[in-house]
């Protein structure tokens, strides 16, 4: 508190003007801090003594639905043991707090922060399930939804009774006329399934503002009782036992009329301040900023080396542009993104993922894709009319999410396997295609391993596992296609894992044997200088490691050719996957094959 009580207190007053509520704050973080359990603060110390745990050496996380992977929270727990196996090093548990069922937005519209999905369990439940994780060295993520509540939320339910108290945790409105006035700046998020920003509330006669769903209220981060209540549920979080905080739709956090009502200043005020009252209060616990947004608006969220704000943040550009590069068999788009990362200071930690819960929108450099004859609206359904399968050779299934047949935009879903082309090549029992596919999924997987910061697996890429259609059977879930790639895990198929003779015995296997080595060798760690290497081939992506006077030069094809290239530096090479020694410097890479070389 000594450390950062005049910052805090500075920015505080700055953004509230209330020395009342202030006192409050800290008054509260006192009280959390003394109800913090023995172990989490035998954890906060050994972390405030490497502060930069988040990023050490084998850091892999796996995200996962507790309902669709285990049933419940205590079905997790009983599934650990597979997650060790699977090296994981930490967990994220999808939104699992209290929702209204039919409303959820996948659990995103929160109507109790004190609350587990009864369906799912009880915080008991969780705080069990994290303590179980400590002993085995797994750490928690979980999902703090700021932006907005659901309408059935206390605050709204009081604020629909016309409580002003209440109302002033919202924006409200009587007339039309400052609506229309954001209407005139403010981007829609979802254009053809929740048309607008605002929602008229019959019963008391006013306009809400809903960003997202009409279901879903946005918070007044102008009034201070809505920053502090919320941090009270963060400190709440943090004392069940949660290592990783990540922040939902963090740009959207603070509106105001005239601008586009995401990334302002105001935002990282406000992300600056929870990220010392965690130093303060809970200093184990790290922050994860979701920021689909592009580059020059991501990194600002790191805030900087001395005033730092989120410990971590999503790789999303990077991500989208490696779909891009697998669909036009181009790497140039995607080696210019990682030199951009690499340039940036190491404290500067990126989550990596090939896919993640949500759809895959193709927010690309189209100013530089230009300039390769690309152009923005032909390019978008080119590549949507790829992954979808509907481009001739393609062997990518999935669906597209959020269709605006204005605009022509839409985004992309389905699973790692079904966009490789496992889906295809199982459906028409096709053991080439499906050997392709296969080694294209693996290729992806070694790529992002080789990438500066922490790779992220969603639960069910590690066997494989496709699209799940059953979706549209569901009145809730029909109508919304990113449930395709969020299916229930097959735990049938996981039991094939070690047969090196199925499609799961050789993922599963595969990218076993790249986490081991991540975690074993310093190179493949976050100390490791990090850069891309001109293959001479616009098909093949090259990305060097050097740590300790060590190299490690990994080659992806992303083309279904064979490549013949040489290495970048004379002498003796050991190949990590086959144990091969090459001596003149040469390799030859399968269609979509790949390679971790050391310089011996």
């Amino acid at each position: 508190m000594e450390k950062h009580q005049d910052e805090l207190k500075w920015l505080y007053m700055e953004l509230y003007q209330n020395e009342d509520m202030y006192a409050e704050l800290c008054s509260q973080m006192y009280q959390y801090y003394t109800e913090r359990k023995a172990a989490l603060k035998k954890r906060d110390r050994e972390r405030e003594a490497h502060p930069d745990w988040y990023r050490r050496k084998g850091m892999l996380g796996m995200m996962l639905y507790i309902d669709n992977f285990a049933g419940n929270l205590k079905g997790v727990q009983k599934k650990l043991d597979y997650i060790k196996e699977s090296n994981v090093s930490f967990i994220h548990l999808m939104p699992f707090l209290d929702t209204v069922k039919g409303k959820s937005d996948g659990g995103y519209a929160v109507a109790d922060f004190r609350k587990v999905r009864p369906d799912l369990g009880t915080m008991d439940d969780l705080a069990r399930l994290a303590a179980k994780c400590h002993n085995m060295g797994i750490d928690v993520c979980m999902d703090f939804v700021m932006n907005h509540t659901s309408e059935e939320h206390e605050w709204a339910v009081r604020a629909r009774n016309g409580e002003g108290e209440y109302m002033s945790r919202y924006f409200f409105y009587d007339n039309a006329w400052i609506p229309e006035q954001f209407e005139k700046t403010v981007p829609q998020v979802f254009p053809t399934t929740a048309l607008g920003n605002f929602t008229w509330i019959p019963e008391i006669g006013h306009y809400v503002m809903t960003t997202f769903y009409p279901y879903q209220w946005d918070l007044n981060y102008g009034n201070p009782r809505v920053f502090n209540e919320m941090m009270y549920n963060f400190l709440f979080f943090a004392n069940q036992g949660m290592d990783i905080i990540r922040i939902d739709a963090v740009p959207y956090i603070w509106k105001e009329m005239g601008t586009s009502c995401r990334n302002l200043k105001q935002v990282h005020t406000i992300v600056r301040m929870m990220r010392m009252i965690g130093e303060i209060v809970c200093p184990a616990v790290a922050l994860l900023g979701e920021v689909v947004m592009e580059p020059e608006k991501v990194v600002p969220y790191f805030g900087t080396v001395d005033k730092p704000e989120c410990h971590m943040l999503y790789n999303v550009t990077t991500m989208a542009t490696t779909w891009h590069t697998v669909a036009v068999h181009d790497i140039r788009l995607l080696k210019k993104q990682l030199d951009i990362v690499n340039r940036l200071p190491k404290e500067y930690t990126f989550l990596n993922y090939l896919r993640c819960h949500d759809d895959i929108g193709w927010g690309l450099d189209y100013d530089t894709l230009k300039q390769w004859q690309m152009e923005e609206i032909p390019h978008k359904q080119y590549l949507n009319d790829y992954f979808t399968g509907k481009y001739p050779g393609s062997e990518s299934r999935g669906e597209l999410y959020n269709d605006d047949p204005v605009t022509k935009d839409a985004r992309f879903c389905g699973t790692t396997a079904s966009m490789c082309g496992i889906e295809s090549a199982g459906f028409e029992q096709d053991k080439e295609k499906m050997e392709k596919a296969v080694r294209k999924d693996l290729m992806l997987h070694a790529y992002m391993f080789m990438q500066a910061g922490i790779p992220m697996i969603y639960s069910g890429d590690e066997i494989g596992q496709v699209n799940d259609y059953t979706y549209k059977e569901d009145e809730e879930k029909k109508t919304d296609s990113r449930y395709i790639h969020r299916g229930t895990f097959k735990w049938d198929l996981a039991k094939n894992r070690d047969d090196q003779n199925t499609v799961e015995g050789q993922i599963f296997q595969t990218l076993s044997y790249m986490e081991k080595i991540r975690a074993q060798e310093d190179i493949l760690g976050p100390e490791a200088a990090v850069t891309t290497w001109d293959t001479g081939d616009q098909e093949v992506l090259g990305i060097i490691r050097k740590h300790n006077g060590k190299s490690l030069t990994g080659l992806f094809n992303f083309n279904n050719c064979k490549k013949q290239l040489t290495l970048p530096e004379e002498g003796i090479y050991h190949e990590l996957f086959t144990g091969e020694i090459l001596e003149n410097g040469t390799i030859t890479l399968p269609e979509y094959g790949f390679t971790w070389c050391i310089k011996q």
